[in-house]
């Protein structure tokens, strides 16, 4: 198994409207009863899409216009609340490879991160730019470049921000720390076996 480095991420973005967007939001309670985390797509943001029965409300995420986007664009506080892993995991289930937002919340941060889902800050203004020519062209592709921390979309640019330590995480293949000790599993067992107890 390889770890890949994430020095950016290209594709069609969608806005998710609303600030404080807590993880319970994303993905509902109910939804969290699951053995893996393979179907958790299905739940990604399910009672603020559809109605009591079942039936789609016009979220934006079901607007046949942005299909197929892999970018989310959201408000300040994203992914706050409740710690639950589930919350990235559904987003990324969903197709999605990077969020770009006012702000976030420490912990799902942490677990965007953990599953190599870049997690951008950038201006309320520079935001509300973007949605706007998004709206205007679904198909408008957006790159958020890692290296240079800028993302792109047309003819503009703006500047983002993530902490440095995650950065450097994603652009030197070290986000995936359960995939690093598996890569590493030889090393571990030799530094084992020079341990001095049994």
């Amino acid at each position: 198994m390889s770890i890949e480095a994430i020095h950016q991420v290209s594709g069609t973005a969608v806005y998710v409207p609303g600030a404080d967007i807590d993880t319970d939001r994303i993905i509902p309670a109910r939804f969290l009863k699951c053995v893996t985390f393979d179907d958790l797509a299905e739940g990604l943001f399910y009672d603020v899409r559809f109605n009591a029965e079942g039936e789609p409300v016009g979220h934006a995420l079901d607007d046949s216009r942005f299909e197929g986007a892999s970018v989310m664009l959201a408000a300040s506080n994203f992914g706050c609340g409740s710690s639950r892993e589930h919350a990235p995991q559904s987003i990324y289930r969903a197709g999605f490879r990077a969020i770009i937002a006012e702000s976030f919340a420490e912990i799902f941060f942490g677990n965007s991160t953990g599953i190599g889902m870049p997690c951008v800050c950038g201006s309320a203004q520079d935001i509300q730019a973007l949605t706007l020519a998004v709206e205007a062209n679904p198909q408008l592709s957006v790159t958020i470049n890692l290296q240079v921390m800028k993302v792109s979309y047309g003819a503009e640019s703006f500047p983002i921000t993530m902490p440095d330590s995650a950065r450097e995480a994603l652009i030197t293949a070290r986000w995936d720390s359960i995939g690093e000790l598996l890569e590493n599993a030889a090393a571990i067992e030799q530094c084992a076996e020079s341990l001095p107890y049994v």
